[in-house]
């Protein structure tokens, strides 16, 4: 398998992140994801000094590493993070990207969207994903509509749309990989009405019909989740970290055209002309909640109004 993982970690070495032969390289990943960290860390080691740390998976997503590791992150150049549960919104994070390192996150990458997604011309991803991106920061208003009975506004007043596109080539920055989305946090507060989650959010896989979840929303929070087993595994997930999982916490247009929805949030939520609603933190993204926790839900086919304006149409880009 590590030789078919091969050709999609030297994209991540050598074109995503660009690791030069001088800078020092960390490799994190966790027992469920050993052979893809293993893979990334024999390719990085080619190029430049590299560590390989392993540890337990963590619980939830957004549960910070140990400690120790924490402080270790901030003292390397270039940071890939292959782990079961995503360390994209924790502090440790953050904070390794303040002190000036390139941090890739691949939260539950399984083998087959590595071996797709990330062979894909991020120079294209990227050229669609700053123009929304950019869009986003114009906007005041966004208003988001599916087929399956999604009808959600908010306000972006203030907020930046920031671009995921997979390059990553200045101190400080972050990725998710396979990359291809432009993203931002709704207003905190702001956000009502419903989405239907009918693609996939965190463990259920793509989900049928009869088991989309509906969430309604009031004044920027989930007040109540419905649907079948879904939602009740949802539902399991979130009440352990409070009210500030229910938060809206981010708006995300998936601009990778070589992604699949496959039932893996992490590749489900960069489908071209795809939408995801996430619930809970949202610091990395220009809010100010802070939770460990941060779930994805995937909207097929939507509508996208930035005041009043469409920018997707039944899931076709109109920008």
């Amino acid at each position: 398998m590590q030789e078919e993982l091969r050709p999609s970690a030297e994209v991540a070495v050598k074109q995503c992140m660009m690791v030069a032969e001088n800078e020092r390289v960390l490799v994190i990943t966790d027992t469920k994801l050993f052979e893809i960290g293993e893979t990334i860390f024999r390719v990085a080691s080619e190029v430049a000094d590299s560590t390989l740390v392993v540890i337990p998976p963590r619980k939830s997503h957004g549960e910070e590493p140990p400690t120790e590791l924490a402080e270790m992150m901030k003292t390397f150049d270039v940071l890939f993070i292959p782990t079961w549960r995503s360390m994209s919104h924790t502090e440790a994070r953050r904070n390794a990207c303040r002190a000036g390192a390139r941090c890739a996150t691949l939260p539950n990458i399984r083998p087959d969207t590595m071996i797709r997604a990330m062979n894909a011309d991020y120079s294209k991803i990227a050229d669609l994903t700053e123009r929304l991106a950019e869009r986003i920061t114009k906007a005041s208003t966004a208003r988001v509509t599916t087929p399956a009975g999604t009808d959600l506004s908010f306000s972006l007043v203030g907020r930046t749309g920031l671009p995921d596109t997979g390059l990553v080539h200045k101190s400080g920055g972050f990725t998710n990989l396979p990359a291809g989305e432009a993203y931002t946090a709704p207003v905190e507060g702001s956000a009502n009405g419903v989405f239907v989650i009918d693609g996939a959010i965190a463990d259920t896989g793509i989900l049928q019909p009869n088991d989309y979840i509906t969430v309604r929303v009031e004044n920027g929070y989930a007040v109540q989740i419905s649907g079948g087993k879904s939602a009740e595994y949802l539902r399991s997930i979130m009440e352990p970290h409070g009210k500030e999982a229910y938060n809206i916490a981010e708006l995300g247009i998936g601009t990778n055209y070589k992604a699949q929805l496959v039932g893996s949030v992490l590749e489900d939520e960069k489908v071209l002309g795809t939408v995801h609603i996430a619930m809970g933190d949202n610091r990395s993204m220009g809010g100010t909640i802070r939770v460990a926790s941060h779930l994805d839900g995937i909207l097929l086919e939507p509508s996208l109004f930035f005041d009043s304006e469409p920018i997707l149409m039944n899931g076709a880009i109109k920008i």
